[in-house]
């Protein structure tokens, strides 16, 4: 809900949230008819929607200041003035495009008219009247209705050759969807019978070719049995040839070991021998070396350290 506040001399012009009707929410409201309130003389009245937020009505600087907010008083009757400046937009942008073209495209005309385009050729959001800060935000277009008479005999020609046309173009369209769906039909028709007889023949073939298997399993047993017989012959001599060629191979692989195991031994009976020789020749040879070394000490005491000495000074005195 919202509650009008009326601007005075040194106050701020405001919308605030008023108490809901005592006993509840209320009746629902009948969307059919108009919400309507009077305004009192030398007033004004802010709507402001709390859902979305925002406010619809004179447009008032932030912080507000008495002469700012003067200025909504300035201009006596702004309805009357603004519906003027709205109509000679809207005639002017009427006048320069022909009838049919403002037929087709009356909205995007009469909106560009009210609003007219930005630097950017942008259509603008809203058109603002300085004189007094009304701003208006969107327009509603209910009718087009002509002031010639000639104009509107001429539109309702228009619109009736637009029905004409419209229907028209729907029996033309309703026409042209049962033929399509007769013409599926009847491809389907033709389609169900190409099917059936190509199924007919896929039977036929089957049972010619079974025809054709019986006579030649007929025709071919005796020759089958004889040839049967004599790959069984073949098999069976094919069979006692690998077994015997398997026996072979196992008698050559039986000698084979024979000779490798002889031979092994006698490896093994050559390598004992030499071992064994040359263990002998190792003793001999330790025992000769035990001789030779009591030979030379039985030599050397039966000298004498005496005579070994004198024999090697003798030997320094030669010199």
């Amino acid at each position: 809900m919202w509650r009008p506040c009326c601007p005075r001399a040194g106050t701020p012009w405001l919308t605030v949230p008023g108490p809901p009707p005592p006993g509840g929410e209320g009746p629902p409201r009948d969307k059919t008819r108009v919400v309507s309130y009077q305004v009192p003389h030398n007033a004004a009245v802010q709507v402001y929607d709390y859902r979305e937020r925002q406010a619809r009505h004179f447009e008032v600087p932030s912080p507000p200041d008495p002469p700012a907010l003067s200025r909504l008083f300035s201009v006596p009757d702004f309805v009357g003035d603004a519906c003027k400046a709205l109509a000679s937009r809207i005639r002017g942008a009427v006048a320069s495009v022909t009838f049919d073209d403002f037929h087709k495209n009356s909205n995007r005309i009469i909106c560009s008219a009210v609003f007219g385009f930005d630097t950017e050729l942008q259509l603008r959001s809203c058109l603002r009247f300085p004189q007094n800060g009304l701003v208006v935000s969107s327009v509603d277009i209910q009718s087009v209705e002509p002031v010639d008479q000639r104009t509107r005999d001429a539109l309702q020609r228009s619109v009736q050759l637009a029905i004409e046309i419209t229907t028209n173009s729907q029996e033309a369209a309703a026409r042209h969807e049962a033929e399509r769906l007769e013409q599926e039909a009847r491809g389907r028709l033709e389609r169900q019978k190409i099917l059936d007889q190509a199924e007919a023949e896929r039977a036929r073939k089957e049972l010619l070719e079974l025809e054709a298997l019986s006579a030649a399993v007929e025709s071919t047993g005796a020759a089958r049995a004889e040839a049967q017989s004599k790959a069984d012959a073949a098999r069976i001599a094919g069979e006692a040839a690998v077994e015997q060629a398997k026996l072979k191979a196992e008698a050559a692989a039986i000698e084979t070991e024979s000779e490798l195991a002889r031979l092994s031994q006698a490896r093994e009976q050559e390598l004992r021998f030499a071992r064994a020789q040359g263990e002998q020749e190792a003793v001999r040879a330790r025992l000769l070396a035990e001789v030779e070394v009591k030979k030379f000490q039985q030599v050397t005491e039966a000298i004498g350290p005496e005579t070994l000495r004198d024999i090697a000074l003798a030997g320094r005195s030669c010199r």
